[in-house]
């Protein structure tokens, strides 16, 4: 149990102690808020910022791989179990077909294609060592992207949180439009590529 009242409290103090291991399993969910959260940690002192970034790409890193040979090695599993998502599969491949080993790289940011990248990759015959490879560095660069701003811009970020919690009415309604603002946005983008790449091809 831990040794402090409050849910709050209670979860910083396990965020605090057990930390990287939560970072590292957030990382291979490729979930973001685990980043602001170790950015926040790192600017706090409660986390080192280098090991965080390390933890956070490993997990990252960790979690591309299982997609990769999920694809390797269950391809009729896969082309069962995914027959609804046929449509963004053939996207990817087109995607890795035209622009190589820079799809790996950017599919972290390509909203509603970050888990069918890597499973379409490992489908085909790319090498898994160079897979692994660019994951690694792509995964580092992604933890450290997120990471080092919210660590820099601690102070305010803490502050907006706090007034968040202090206002919730105004910030519930805040983080919903602004976060549907840019699920909409990332949505609208990869369809946009999709269909350039249809029209192309």
């Amino acid at each position: 149990m831990a040794p402090v009242e409050g849910f709050d409290e209670k979860f910083v103090y396990l965020l605090k102690k057990y930390g990287y291991i939560i970072l590292f399993a957030w990382g291979m969910l490729e979930g973001e808020a685990g980043l602001v959260m170790a950015g926040l940690l790192s600017h706090t002192g409660d986390m080192n910022l280098y090991l965080a970034i390390f933890v956070a790409g490993l997990g990252g890193f960790a979690g591309d791989q299982v997609y990769f040979y999920i694809g390797r090695f269950n391809k009729a599993s896969v082309h069962r179990k995914f027959k609804g998502q046929r449509r963004k599969f053939a996207l990817a491949h087109i995607l890795l077909k035209k622009h190589g080993w820079p799809i790996i790289f950017v599919q972290r940011y390509m909203y509603g294609m970050r888990t069918i990248i890597p499973i379409s990759i490992g489908l085909t015959r790319y090498d898994a060592r160079m897979f692994a490879f660019i994951n690694l560095i792509s995964a580092w660069c992604w933890a450290a992207i997120t990471i080092v701003p919210v660590w820099y811009f601690g102070n305010e970020i803490l502050a907006l949180l706090h007034w968040a919690k202090e206002h919730w009415y105004l910030a519930i309604p805040i983080a919903l439009t602004l976060g549907g603002t840019i699920i909409y946005y990332f949505n609208k983008a990869t369809k946009k590529v999709e269909k350039r790449i249809k029209d192309e091809n």
